[in-house]
């Protein structure tokens, strides 16, 4: 149940060729790059454990209590199967590192390998630097405007990697058939974040006071924080009537 309405099961947008994406941090900005995949839970599941380690590191990523609304109870783990209806009930896109020359690599170009070849038999906490949803935000008369949720692992924190993830969204989302994105709640404690959206155009459309109780990062307890409401049109301003 939402604030809409129950939940239906939602429909994917055109399935979207894996595309390559230059890094821009780092040591090894030449000599490797992000091959990005545009997957669904049925496509997702054909790649053993792809899903179940989805599920542990954003689990994981609950239970710290700094980033995500979502709470379990002391002692308990974030369900599979909450997991799966908020991850993957739309579109999700995944990035994993692919090492070779980056010199010539155009963002968003096209590329032919799929997900197996990229991953190259490593496991998911090598190669997967992070994933992102994309989904309504809204239903039916408002649902072109899509919302996102980005997870990346602790392990690939603090290489760049969120910054490309960012930009591929903005690649991603009109693909998909979206118009604009609203994110909801980007808690002012997420200083990293906040830069992303600020840098790739987005507008602070409005501040919520006191819209989480976030755990405290040193573990002394929990404390109120406000959250960024972050929008961005993916049209200008005159394509929007042509739009309807």
């Amino acid at each position: 149940m939402s604030a809409y309405g129950p939940s239906a099961p939602l429909r994917s947008g055109p399935q979207q060729p894996a595309t390559a994406w230059r890094l821009t941090k780092g040591d090894n900005i030449d000599s490797s790059y992000l091959s990005l995949h545009h997957l669904t839970k049925d496509t997702a599941a054909q790649h053993d454990g792809l899903i179940a380690y989805t599920h542990y590191v954003f689990a994981a990523e609950v239970e710290a209590g700094l980033t995500y609304p979502q709470e379990v109870v002391c002692g308990e783990m974030y369900t599979r199967e909450a997991f799966e209806n908020y991850m993957w009930s739309g579109d999700v896109i995944v990035a994993v590192t692919v090492d070779g020359d980056a010199s010539r690599i155009q963002n968003g170009n096209p590329v032919e390998d799929g997900l197996d070849k990229a991953r190259n038999s490593r496991r998911w906490d090598e190669c997967l630097v992070g994933w992102y949803y994309v989904k309504p935000n809204y239903p039916g008369r408002s649902s072109h405007i899509c919302n996102a949720g980005f997870v990346i692992p602790p392990l690939h924190r603090r290489f760049g990697y969120g910054k490309v993830l960012g930009a591929s969204f903005l690649h991603y989302a009109p693909a998909l058939g979206y118009k604009a994105s609203v994110f909801n709640l980007v808690y002012t404690s997420n200083v990293g974040s906040m830069r992303i959206w600020d840098s790739l155009g987005f507008q602070r459309a409005g501040l919520i006071p006191r819209a989480g109780r976030l755990k405290k990062p040193d573990g002394s307890g929990e404390e109120w924080t406000d959250a960024i409401v972050f929008y961005k049109s993916f049209l200008s301003n005159d394509d929007w009537e042509g739009a309807l």
